[in-house]
């Protein structure tokens, strides 16, 4: 059976420790980049001067930023994640799964944060999409 791209079947479910009790299901995205995770070095080289690449793994973590519709009802999470952080001076730790059931296919995000975040729409003709950086340790596919 072939592999499906669509993605208006993905579900993104994020949770916030210690601030919501229950997964929250993400919705009414952008309509040209709902997300996006950054490609991540996970290799280090260097050459010695006799001309020998020497390489070794190094972590690194995983920027993923989100776009959603100015309307959609998930921004509301985001805005009372940012005030809780501003007012607590601290950080809250995220977790996410993004399921796409086109591509049979899974992915956990953990131990992540919200690192950078629109604090409104801006203004045109319409009003514009909004933009939330999240920082994730690990992110991990799987078959489903």
């Amino acid at each position: 059976m072939a592999a499906f791209i669509t993605s208006a079947d993905a579900i993104f479910v994020l949770t916030i420790d210690t601030l919501f009790n229950a997964p929250i299901t993400l919705e009414n995205w952008s309509a040209d980049r709902a997300w996006e995770a950054e490609a991540i070095e996970q290799v280090e080289t260097r050459m010695s001067i006799d001309g020998k690449l020497n390489a070794g793994w190094v972590p690194n973590p995983v920027n993923m930023t989100l776009n959603m519709q100015p309307n959609s009802a998930s921004i509301a999470t985001f805005e009372l994640l940012q005030t809780a952080q501003a007012t607590g001076r601290t950080p809250y730790t995220l977790g996410a799964e993004i399921t796409l059931p086109g591509l049979k296919r899974k992915y956990t995000l953990t131990t992540g944060y919200l690192v950078t975040g629109s604090v409104m729409p801006a203004a045109g003709r319409l009003l514009e999409e909004r933009s939330f950086t999240l920082r994730w340790e690990r992110v991990i596919g799987l078959g489903i």
